[in-house]
């Protein structure tokens, strides 16, 4: 049996960038660094995203038509591809994780996790997906219940809220983080294990050599831009249309673009503030804030709500996401129900793959002196069961209410997503301050995950530098908020669903290549007898 020695890291490689001696202190280090400079990627994904922008704004049925027919292109032709990539990174971490190399440290072998365990989970949690507990944790259950996906159940039966609950594990669960895992791993080793700088082309380098320093390299770190930005901005928007549904349910504040349009260019200002702070003021104050919050609704509504038959969904959906689980994770709409699969299966893997990028700086950097281990047990699975639970409390409590009382919510979800979180909390005691509550925590997610994607992109563009200059961060912010504010004048949710798939569709091969080129890296460690 062979177990990988405890040696000193590899030497960096050839790269031109990479740094020889310790690696930089992520918190603290304050030095002059050569990469803060602007450069070609820089330049090209400013272009791009103006572009973009001023298209949205000034002829949005356009974009919105344009977007349309790709993504109709892009899921009838390579959906399958969607599903067979989450799928196969799953089983290669799961290998990675119980094989010799999970004992490796994301780092030199005496590096220790800068971050406590808490804080490492409540920054992933809310920097990473935390809009998503909002924007969907009541809605997508009661959509799936009123019409269960593939016709797999009676619509508003029992039945159908145990399948509501299987596929919304699907959706949120380990193909979700399989694929920011893979990511995060590859980046933190390619950083602090190799000393190269934080750049998605600079983890292909042991496939592509030096190519990387080139031409290619930069349109794979352009590609991750895009993919990036159009991925955030769906959450923004998400984030935008949930605190004017919240708004309007408390307030009467009338649910419409131009309110949409001001609480983006609010909130822009303020994620960008908090971006400028550095993670260790900013996303690590904002992430505990909010999950401590979080958990004080989750534990009122399992308290007031229906518990026991809460508790009774969770391990009856539990149990059927694991007996079909292949089945589930290989499903194709060969039956003709390609609009369900656009909607959910094939926009939420879109969506995790254009954050992978983001996802992945932002885990390398809250994540070195982590084992491979450690680390994949941590992405994978307690994010998973978080989102499992909170689902099945909030999702399955409109379910029954809707089942047993009439409630009328998933209806109500179907002509306004964004009102069945809401309408869920006017069921029961205290509505005004829970109601309240899930407003703050919206803006909460929407500051923290905004604020990380701000850095990251400021520092993909900046060749790699872990403090990029304010004016870079500044820009960022802007052009994040004009960009989010440009997709919902070109049509809204649909726009933003769109875009998410289209950018994200070559970032897929990119994060294929990644994975392979990570095992390559992984291979060349030099391995004793034990």
């Amino acid at each position: 049996m062979s177990t990988p020695t405890s040696s000193p890291p590899s030497a960096p490689d050839d790269s031109p960038s990479a740094s020889s001696g310790p690696a930089p202190d992520l918190l603290g280090a304050h030095e002059a660094d050569p990469r803060r400079r602007p450069g070609p990627v820089l330049l090209v994904s400013v272009a791009v995203t103006v572009v973009v922008v001023a298209w949205g704004a000034a002829a949005g049925g356009s974009l919105s038509s344009a977007s349309s027919g790709a993504l109709n292109w892009i899921t009838s032709s390579f959906g399958w591809l969607y599903l067979l990539s989450a799928l196969g990174i799953l089983v290669f971490l799961v290998g990675l994780a119980v094989s010799p190399y999970g004992r490796l440290r994301l780092g030199r072998d005496e590096d220790r996790p800068q971050f406590k365990t808490r804080s490492w989970i409540a920054m992933i949690l809310s920097a990473v997906m935390g809009i998503g507990l909002i924007s969907y944790g009541v809605a997508e259950p009661v959509s799936h219940l009123a019409s269960p996906p593939h016709g797999l159940a009676d619509p508003m039966t029992r039945d159908a809220a145990v399948t509501a609950m299987q596929f919304s594990f699907f959706d949120w669960g380990l193909h979700a983080w399989g694929i920011f895992a893979v990511m995060g791993l590859a980046m933190a080793w390619s950083t602090y294990r190799k000393g190269r700088p934080s750049l998605v082309s600079a983890l292909l380098r042991p496939i592509l050599g030096k190519r990387v320093d080139g031409w290619v390299g930069g349109g794979i770190d352009v590609f991750a831009v895009f993919a990036t930005l159009f991925g955030t901005t769906t959450s923004l928007g998400l984030g935008a249309l949930q605190i004017n549904a919240g708004l309007g349910s408390l307030f009467g504040v009338p649910v419409s673009t131009v309110v949409q349009v001001l609480i983006i260019a609010v909130v822009t200002l303020l994620f960008t503030v908090s971006a400028v702070s550095g993670v260790a003021k900013g996303i690590r104050y904002l992430s505990e804030t909010a999950m401590g919050l979080a958990g004080l609704l989750l534990v009122f509504i399992v308290v007031v709500g229906p518990s026991i038959y809460l508790a009774n969904l969770l391990v009856q959906s539990l149990g059927r996401y694991a007996s079909q689980f292949f089945a589930m994770s290989l499903i194709t709409p060969a039956d003709g129900d390609l609009a369900f699969m656009q909607w959910w299966t094939y926009f939420m893997l879109a969506w995790w793959l254009s954050w992978a990028a983001f996802v992945g700086v932002f885990l390398a950097r809250i994540s070195r002196g982590r084992t491979i281990r450690e680390f994949v047990l941590g992405v994978l699975v307690v994010p998973s069961a978080v989102f499992f639970v909170w689902f099945t409390a909030f999702g399955g409590t409109a379910m029954h209410l809707d089942l047993t009382r009439g409630a009328g919510i998933a209806a109500a979800a179907a002509q306004d997503a964004n009102s069945a979180f809401f309408l869920t909390l006017d069921q029961f005691p205290l509505s005004t301050v829970t109601s309240t509550l899930a407003i703050v925590l919206v803006v909460l997610f929407f500051v923290s995950g905004a604020d990380a994607n701000t850095y990251v992109l400021a520092m993909l563009t900046t060749r790699g530098s872990e403090r990029p200059p304010t004016w870079c961060l500044v820009l960022w912010g802007v052009l994040t908020g004009a960009a989010a504010v440009a997709l919902l004048l070109a049509g809204g949710l649909q726009a933003l669903q769109n875009m998410a798939i289209v950018s994200s569709a070559p970032f897929l091969l990119i994060v294929l290549a990644v994975t392979a080129a990570f095992w390559k890296d992984l291979r060349s460690e030099q391995l004793v007898r034990a």
